[in-house]
């Protein structure tokens, strides 16, 4: 996987600390943009590889430049940022390759989400296969195995064991966990990671449940 710079169109900045946190979990630049400032962006001699455009606030005009300018440089691959309620509403650009993330998505899938659309066709790459005891992870497909068995985890049960498994040896807050995995805008209370902390060992079994270790006064570590 060789560099990529990726263009994020936002009119707040909400997303802005997930960008930075993007850009040191992959090989990518980004560079920042608002509705005002996206034809300073695509004129500035930047090529970009990916177009993550947040709809929110956004008027129709912009989604229009913005598919023309991606359709008039080779079709270069989109990631649409919604919100869930407005998701019905949500208008798909017909040209290239395109994919959406909900506004509230945790980290892990949103960073495989720009991955599949920057890369194409590494998708299963080793590094995105994770093994512990007989336990397989593939980032690419959200799909978790027990003895090559799939297990049945909700996307949010498997958001959370995904990321503790690829950060392992490490202490995290239930708040770090909230931020991290349900979003920096879930307004539900830490007991809700305590849940499915519980959810997620039951349907791992025993031997990979030992691995998820309760820190008294802290959180959560997945010890290796």
């Amino acid at each position: 996987m060789h560099h990529k710079n990726i263009l994020l169109i936002a009119r707040t900045t909400r997303h802005h600390e997930r960008m930075r946190e993007l850009s040191h979990a992959l090989d990518v630049s980004v560079l920042l943009a608002t509705p005002d400032t996206f034809d300073q962006a695509i004129s500035s001699g930047h090529e970009f590889d990916l177009v993550v455009l947040d709809v929110d606030g956004v008027t129709n005009d912009l989604v229009g430049k913005v598919e023309s300018y991606v359709a008039e440089n080779g079709s270069i691959p989109v990631l649409i940022i919604v919100d869930e309620e407005k998701l019905s509403a949500l208008h798909m650009p017909v040209q290239g390759r395109s994919d959406f993330v909900l506004a509230s998505a945790g980290e892990t899938e949103f960073e495989v989400r720009v991955t599949q659309l920057l890369w194409p066709g590494e998708e299963n790459a080793p590094s995105d296969i994770v093994s512990v005891d007989d336990m397989t992870i593939n980032l690419a497909t959200y799909q978790v195995y027990i003895d090559e068995k799939p297990v049945d985890l909700t996307l949010m049960e498997y958001s959370l064991l995904s990321f503790l498994a690829t950060h392992p040896s490490r202490a995290y807050s239930r708040e770090t966990l909230l931020h991290r995995v349900w979003g920096f805008e879930y307004c539900g209370g830490t007991r809700t990671v305590d849940v499915h902390i519980r959810r997620v060992r039951s349907k791992v079994g025993p031997q990979v449940a030992s691995h998820i270790a309760t820190v008294r006064g802290v959180g959560y570590l997945f010890k290796l």
